[in-house]
């Protein structure tokens, strides 16, 4: 697979064509040029076009833009994108623009501030200044290792770490041209006027629907269901968030400095497992741009060097904050590779798109423009192309299809965080509200049965109806009081029975996954283990698998269903090797006046 080396020209296209379009993901090596004149000369002007890039540093679109003899930097506040950022988010935009144009000036130059679908915005500009090329980074960020030989990407980590490709070096700011011109540069709006835009705007979502996402599981039902409330992050320009980092690399040297000493303290706050904090602090701050990842891995090598007489220990880190901020960098790398590789040659069946959900990249796929919204969720260890033989079917009976590979499972990412259900749960309503948006037909299998249970018990609004197949969770007659662990901690027992756990699926998954197949074992064909397989190397799979070990599944299953007023069908396979099916069915059937069992296996694959 020829991933990376595709000409440029294939990524450039003219104002004038229909798409308008301006960066591709697949050249997210470049910064991609958009030409809007056939040559340019000595008086030409380019415009860079900020957006989810917000620095001078280690910036190849600014390198590239600063070669015209004029340059106009533009940011536009663009509903599309900001309604889906929270207050915290929208006020660290408003932090790293005030310092981004600050930054600026001090260059001579300036960051022309603009409202509404960024498109338009960058088609009037370029007709007003004529601009002869737009530049601007597509949503991969900076080019990471050096892959300018690299002709196929290994299908998984382990394979890929073997190439022990370099990581290239971060770029300093280059000397900036100036636009020589009269404009109207715009002003930064406060984070009221720019909350006060985003409500107004056409693609917010129903106000009822807003305030759904805003509230968690814990706000609805008053128990203490998942954390809340404001979280420990690193906010500011670049020199800010650099400042943090070299705090946060120090972590066990100590300091007397008052901002090292906060920091110091964040990270204490957001460990809530070894490594876990280094996303929390500076996750957002990468998903802005505010820093680049190739800048946090150089940094943090950096550091590791100087502690070790210029040397860097082939047994690893000598320090767990470099470690974690080393590895998370090189994770969320990978899954990025991972997404091109998907969207460019897979050769699926369906189309692979991709959400960032908190950060984290999701895969999901859409088939079918017309009829009722359905959701698929799938189970424990799979992934959406576990229907792959569901979608067509469901989609050809008048439907519009969505099937979503939630965090941790298949090629969506798998963050070092905490795993629990309601975090899963948490993830599909955000997907119902920013992707499909529109209450849909959910249908969950095993585990994402409970999911989907959960999402249609504390947001009945997201639901028209609700399939369980063969849905985890208890059935417990006259349960009324649930009882919650809000702490998942993790132990040394879980951590080796996650090792113990891989090593046994990737002996035996073949004969794993048949048994849950038993009507028709020959869908258990070779691409469906050997991509298994491949997530099961993935970076962070074993943290998913640690969380196996402290599910809470205590909100009884049929507590949840009585709660929800719609529609529901539970599909519960006779012949699935994971469930007591008969215990279960008459359980079903003592406590709802609905229910429906067949004899098929445990995953939907088997029932077609």
């Amino acid at each position: 697979m020829a991933l990376l080396s595709l000409p440029r020209s294939l990524f450039s296209h003219s104002l004038s064509s229909p798409s308008h379009a301006i960066t591709s993901r697949r050249n997210r090596c470049f910064s991609c040029s958009l030409s809007v004149s056939k040559t340019s000369n000595a008086t030409s002007l380019a415009i860079l076009w900020f957006k989810q890039d917000l620095r001078l540093d280690d910036h190849p679109g600014l390198l590239q833009a600063s070669k015209f003899p004029a340059l106009l930097p533009l940011y536009v506040f663009d509903h599309r994108i900001l309604s889906r950022y929270n207050d915290e988010k929208l006020e660290l935009v408003l932090y790293a623009l005030e310092d981004l144009r600050k930054s600026l000036k001090k260059q001579g130059s300036n960051l022309m501030i603009r409202f509404g679908n960024a498109e338009n915005v960058i088609k009037e500009l370029v007709l007003e200044v004529k601009a002869a090329d737009v530049f601007a980074e597509s949503g991969g960020g900076t080019p990471f290792y050096d892959i300018k030989n690299l002709k196929v990407l290994p299908a998984s980590y382990d394979e890929f770490e073997k190439l022990q490709l370099t990581v290239t070096p971060p770029l300093l700011p280059p000397r900036l041209p100036s636009a020589e011109m009269e404009l109207d540069w715009g002003l930064l709006p406060t984070l009221d006027n720019l909350k006060k835009f985003v409500n107004e705007s056409p693609s917010k979502w129903n106000e009822s629907w807003a305030l759904l996402k805003e509230m968690s599981n814990e706000t609805i039902s008053q128990k203490h269901l998942s954390k809340s409330g404001k979280q420990n992050v690193v906010g500011g320009g670049t020199n800010s968030v650099l400042n943090a980092l070299a705090a946060y690399l120090r972590y066990l040297e100590g300091t007397a400095r008052d901002d090292w000493q906060e920091v110091h303290e964040k990270l204490r706050t957001a460990e809530i497992r070894d490594g876990a904090s280094f996303f929390a602090l500076f996750g957002p701050a990468l998903c802005l741009g505010i820093i680049s990842r190739r800048r946090v891995y150089h940094e943090s090598i950096k550091y590791e060097k100087e502690r070790n007489a210029g040397f860097l220990s082939p047994f690893g880190y000598s320090t767990a904050t470099v470690s974690a901020s080393a590895d998370t960098v090189c994770s969320m790398e990978w899954y990025w590779l991972l997404l091109l590789r998907s969207q460019l040659s897979d050769g699926g069946a369906y189309p692979i798109r991709i959400w960032r959900w908190n950060g984290y990249l999701i895969q999901y796929t859409v088939v079918g423009n017309r009829g009722p919204a359905v959701l698929l969720v799938h189970g424990f260890g799979a992934f959406l192309e576990h229907f792959r033989d569901n979608i067509s079917s469901i989609s050809n009976d008048g439907n519009r299809v969505w099937a979503v590979t939630v965090l941790g499972f298949g090629k969506s990412e798998k963050p070092n965080v905490v795993y629990t259900e309601l975090m899963w749960a948490e993830l599909v309503r955000d997907f119902i509200i920013e992707v499909v948006r529109e209450p849909v037909h959910l249908m969950g299998n095993s585990i994402g049965g409970y999911f989907v249970a959960l999402v249609a018990y504390f947001w009945p609004a997201l639901a028209q109806s609700v399939v369980l197949i063969n849905s985890a969770g208890d059935i417990i007659p006259a349960y009324t009081s649930p009882q919650f662990t809000k702490v998942r901690a993790t132990s040394g027992a879980t951590w080796l029975g996650a090792r113990l756990l891989l090593f046994s699926l990737r002996l035996s998954l073949g004969s794993i996954v048949k048994s849950c197949y038993p009507n028709k074992t020959e869908r258990v064909d070779d691409w469906l283990i050997n991509e298994m397989l491949r997530a099961s190397y993935d970076p962070g799979v074993l943290v998913v698998l640690e969380s196996i070990f402290s599910f809470n599944l205590s909100l009884a299953l049929n507590y949840l269903l009585e709660g929800f007023k719609g529609k529901v069908l539970i599909i519960q396979g006779m012949k699935d090797p994971i469930t007591d099916s008969k215990s279960k069915v008459a359980m079903l059937e003592r406590t709802l006046s609905w229910g429906r069992h067949q004899g098929i296996g445990c995953w939907p694959l088997s029932s077609r």
